[in-house]
């Protein structure tokens, strides 16, 4: 069987629908990457909410003071 050529005008269409089709390919794979990336970051910010919540309910420091502490920006603990 003879194998037709392809002119380069074919050739070049062909390659641009093959790299279309990747694109297509990997950008669902993105996607689904990012959600997936965006389902841990809220399981993970659940989580710390949850360790912040329990450290306040067992601090001996009231609600007001923990809040004037993280508002005031001060890192040193100088007690």
């Amino acid at each position: 069987m003879a194998r037709m050529r392809r002119s380069s005008e074919q050739t070049l269409e062909y390659k641009i629908e093959q790299a279309e089709a990747k694109v297509a390919k990997t950008k669902e794979a993105h996607e689904k990457a990012v959600d997936e990336l965006k389902k841990l970051y809220d399981i993970r910010m659940a989580y710390q909410r949850d360790e912040l919540l329990k450290a306040m309910k067992n601090s001996s420091r009231s609600y007001g003071e923990i809040l004037t502490f993280i508002t005031s920006g001060e890192t040193s603990e100088d007690e």
